[in-house]
């Protein structure tokens, strides 16, 4: 990971990778029968659609600046998507594919968050 960061454009690019992570979770979610039922979980699959959606641009056009820009003004949505799902998973489900997904999320957005506190630092 530390060598992508010296890399042009090495944040944001690392960061996308993290975000790879959070679009399986939300594709599983958004395909899930659960999801029909339950408006909490769809409301995390949308907010995190969201997030993933307002930086295709910057990343189209190889703007790490406004890619991070955006990832910060962004944050706390993806946060709160990721607590709320944290919260509700052991009563939308039990099993195991919907555990390993809590954890997946919960994982890839503190690495991407730690990115981000990193970047703002450079």
């Amino acid at each position: 990971m530390e060598n992508i960061l010296s890399e042009p454009n090495g944040w944001m690019r690392a960061i996308d990778r993290q975000v790879a992570h959070v679009w399986m979770v939300r594709t599983f979610l958004k395909h899930s029968d659960e999801v029909q039922e339950d408006e909490e979980l769809a409301t995390v699959h949308r907010d995190l659609y969201d997030f993933m959606l307002a930086l295709g641009p910057p990343l189209e056009a190889k703007d790490q600046f406004e890619y991070l820009k955006i990832v910060r003004k962004k944050s706390v949505k993806l946060r709160r998507a990721t607590e709320l799902f944290l919260q509700i998973q052991p009563e939308v489900s039990s099993h195991t594919n919907y555990q390993m997904a809590a954890v997946s999320l919960e994982v890839a957005v503190q690495e991407i968050m730690r990115l981000a506190d990193m970047a703002a630092a450079s």
